[in-house]
């Protein structure tokens, strides 16, 4: 629970101009530090602080007074005024036109950002340069980027991942490309979201697999449940990486640039020696139809497919069969330490999260209904 004092921001008008309204329950050090940042003035009609709105900064407020209370500026975030509202469109025809600033594309590969955070870093970028259209953007006060990822919240309901990505894209061209400090730019983080996983049973993961008779394709699927695999892992595994005398798989480069190995299933790999005998793949394990890396586009539309066919219903997606590996795992009595190594989790916090969807965690228990009906 946070202890610290709470400071209110809110926009006004006061004799004549406007003003941003500080209000807090009296404390002496806050009203110290307070007048050593800005010309804030006491309004005794409103009994608050209050400081002219050009001679305020919300992140210097941030940097000096962060640390002596929480500070509530969601006021501030929904009277300011939109820069260009009827930019926000789900229309991204505009990001094929639209070019990256110096530097930016280049800094990220130079840093070795993953294939999909470059893409995703600059269509989010892109579409922060076209809200902000004829605007210099080294400039741009961090309000009115915080109105900006306000609008996308409240129009698109954009997700707390969504929005920590969007923010990272932002941060990275001022802090990395145009080398300004973490303390000039600030922006405030959504509160993180408690999701459980969805997970498939394993009658529901048998009858995907036992409805998928193309062999290329049932072999992806038992791949990457069978090694709990990230869609980006199993389409970069080579052959080189199958150790079938010490019956397991090199994962290279995954998530965090980390390499690990996991279990090979003795089934796994006799699923393997079918499929290589029938498609002769030279390099990649999986290859497109044309050569080089299976899509990685194709693998959902796969499972989807495969989905439907087996008769279920819910919406089913790649990152499942990732999930029901390691749920399944747990149900088993695998030692949790196991499993976070498998999946390649930095912390077993990550991994405790299944915990929480094992069906052994109800079985012990009497529901109370039970007893009434």
């Amino acid at each position: 629970m946070n202890t610290l004092p709470q400071i209110k921001l809110e926009y006004s008008i006061h004799r004549k101009q406007e003003v941003v309204i500080v209000r807090f329950e009296y404390n002496s050090d806050i009203n110290d530090r307070l007048k050593e940042l800005f010309p804030a003035r006491w309004s005794s009609s409103m009994s608050c602080w209050y400081i002219v709105k050009d001679q305020f900064s919300l992140g210097r407020f941030f940097e000096g007074l962060r640390d002596w209370a929480y500070i509530d500026y969601s006021a501030l975030k929904i009277k300011a005024m939109p820069v260009a509202p009827e930019r926000i469109s789900r229309d991204y025809s505009y990001r094929s036109g639209t070019k990256l600033p110096k530097g930016y594309l280049e800094l990220l590969k130079q840093k070795r950002y993953s294939e999909s955070t470059i893409k995703t870093y600059s269509a989010y970028f892109k579409d922060f340069m076209y809200y902000f259209t004829e605007r210099n953007l080294k400039e741009l006060p961090v309000e009115e980027i915080n109105t900006y990822l306000l609008e996308l919240i409240n129009k698109w309901e954009i997700t707390t991942s969504e929005q920590n990505q969007r923010i990272n894209a932002i941060k990275f061209f001022y802090e990395k490309v145009l080398g300004k400090g973490r303390h000039v730019y600030e922006i405030e983080r959504p509160r993180k979201e408690t999701l459980l996983p969805d997970v498939l049973s394993k009658e529901e993961v048998g009858n995907i697999l036992s409805v998928t008779t193309n062999l290329k394709h049932k072999t992806i699927l038992s791949a990457i449940y069978s090694c709990g695999l990230r869609r980006s892992e199993v389409v970069n595994l080579k052959i080189a990486d199958v150790d079938s005398k010490r019956m397991m798989i090199k994962v290279k480069g995954a998530k965090g640039k980390k390499d690990r190995y996991v279990q090979l299933s003795p089934k796994l790999l006799k699923l393997f020696r079918q499929y290589y005998t029938e498609y002769k793949p030279t390099v990649w394990l999986f290859e497109g139809q044309t050569g080089g890396r299976y899509g990685v586009e194709s693998l959902s539309k796969l499972l989807k497919a495969a989905a439907y066919r087996s008769g279920i219903k819910r919406r089913v997606h790649l990152h499942m069969l990732r999930h029901s590996f390691a749920t399944h795992q747990l149900e088993q009595g695998v030692d949790i330490r196991y499993i976070q190594a498998w999946l390649g989790h930095e912390s077993v916090k990550t991994t405790q999260r299944y915990t929480h969807v094992t069906e052994h965690n109800f079985k012990n228990f009497k529901n109370p209904l039970d007893e009434l009906l």
